[in-house]
């Protein structure tokens, strides 16, 4: 789709539903150690992730999701609102190239912040969520430096999370944030975290609230 339509369609969307966005751009490895049992489970969450985003009013008219996968790079979805997004089902296949896929994320925010302003559209600061379980086959310098720049000027806030197999010091790396470590393939609990937390943002006043620890004895994910 060339930039004139998107441009129409935004200004289109954006007068149907004039709420505050809070855009999450969703990081995941599709690359060929994902294939079985691992991208089966994380279709499973992504689902789960659509419904529970949907059964919210209000969430469902803010939250905006895409989806860039890395395996190779692809843009699985432009950005859209959660009453209009459908969980796809991911294939797993090729490489890891994480670096590249970071770049890709970076970009389709400062893009949509633009879309945003022209249209006179509130945002909160906008999510990137990595999920990986395996080392990147690419520089991930430009990567890194483009993460702690976003975080340090508050123009995005970056959360990585490793499967089984993932190398978490490349993780940590990448990310300014601690990253964290799949309890065994507990993609559904992990989704409904996200979603919980991006829909307690879209409904605070500043978009800043606090979140539930998932690296809890009974949460998802560890910080080991």
């Amino acid at each position: 789709m060339n930039n004139d339509l998107i441009r129409q369609f935004d200004s289109i969307e954006f007068a149907e539903n004039p709420e505050t966005r809070c855009p999450c751009v969703l990081l995941l490895d599709t690359s060929g150690s994902m294939d079985g049992e691992k991208i089966k489970a994380l279709n499973h969450g992504l689902r789960t992730f659509q419904q529970a985003l949907q059964s919210d009013e209000l969430a469902a008219q803010r939250v905006e999701v895409g989806i860039v996968t890395f395996g190779p790079v692809h843009l699985a979805q432009e950005f859209m609102s959660a009453q209009q997004f459908e969980a796809p089902t991911l294939k797993a296949q090729h490489a890891t190239p994480m670096g590249q896929a970071v770049e890709k994320a970076v970009k389709m925010i400062e893009e949509r912040k633009k879309s945003y302003q022209l249209n006179g559209i509130g945002y909160y600061r906008p999510w990137v969520f990595l999920i990986t379980d395996g080392e990147p086959t690419d520089d991930i310098s430009t990567a890194a430096h483009l993460v702690q720049n976003g975080e340090e000027s508050k123009a995005f806030m970056f959360f990585a999370v490793g499967v089984d197999g993932a190398r978490m010091e490349v993780l940590q790396e990448l990310s300014v944030r601690q990253p964290l470590k799949l309890r065994e393939l507990r993609f559904k609990q992990l989704f409904q975290w996200l979603s919980s937390s991006l829909s307690a943002t879209s409904k605070s006043h500043s978009g800043i609230v606090p979140l539930s620890n998932p690296a809890t004895p009974d949460g998802w994910a560890t910080t080991e």
